[in-house]
């Protein structure tokens, strides 16, 4: 019986696109099943501020370029904001925990408020995590993540066929949604065969109402670091 080669690539654009070709690059078959779309709504006015906060890739996608200093969750928010013209940025090490040590160890609360650009219905515990430092924070939705209703026919097939060796997960949410659409699409013991592989802890506890025949999660919360947790492929 030929080995499962497909992994399933939960995560929105952007980001899902970079993620499968290094999946590829490795010898795997990737499949996009993303959870989310991300859609921008980048907000009229922008407030005054000292400093922007970017807890994800889509925020940075969302805004024009700022001429003041910029806070990201991680290197691939970073650089996607570089990429886009912000000049002077900063990168945490891939959390909203990280984040708010990086600004506590930066910034002075008495410099001026800092604007959070999030998603919405994101967000919430890095303000409050801020607003304990001591800072003002004025948070505004850049993006609206809309779950997906379906998993992809393609998707379907490979996981009702047992071809689906590993899913790759990047939120909680995008684990909750994906569970569902599993269950709505009658394949929820389709995951005993298949490696759940998470960016955080968190990502991996929101894993287990459904049985995985592993659960692994990357060293740091990267998702460039999923594709290095599938090993080699089947020959």
């Amino acid at each position: 019986m030929t080995r499962p080669d497909t992994v399933l690539i939960t995560r929105p654009d952007p980001g899902a696109a970079e993620t499968a070709a290094a999946v590829a690059a490795l010898g795997w078959r990737p499949l996009l099943a993303p959870a989310l779309v991300l859609r921008a709504t980048p907000p009229a006015g922008l407030p005054p501020a000292q400093a922007l906060l970017l807890p994800s890739r889509a925020a940075a996608r969302a805004l024009p370029p700022l001429a003041m200093p910029v806070f990201a969750v991680g290197a691939g928010t970073a650089a996607e904001a570089r990429a886009r013209g912000f000049p002077n940025v900063a990168a945490a090490e891939g959390d909203a925990e990280a984040l708010a040590a990086l600004v506590g160890a930066r910034l002075d609360p008495a410099a001026g408020p800092l604007f959070l650009a999030t998603g919405r219905g994101y967000g919430a515990e890095l303000a409050a995590a801020l607003r304990a430092l001591g800072f003002r924070v004025v948070r505004r939705v850049v993006y609206e993540a809309i779950p997906a209703d379906v998993l992809p026919p393609e998707a379907m097939d490979a996981l009702a066929q047992g071809r689906v060796a590993a899913a790759l997960f990047t939120s909680p949410r995008g684990v909750r949604i994906t569970l569902a659409l599993l269950r709505r699409a009658g394949l929820a013991d389709a995951t005993r065969g298949i490696r759940a592989l998470a960016i955080s802890a968190r990502i991996a506890a929101a894993l287990s109402p459904l049985t995985w025949s592993a659960i692994e999660v990357t060293p740091r919360p990267d998702p460039a670091l999923l594709p290095g947790l599938l090993g080699p492929p089947p020959n």
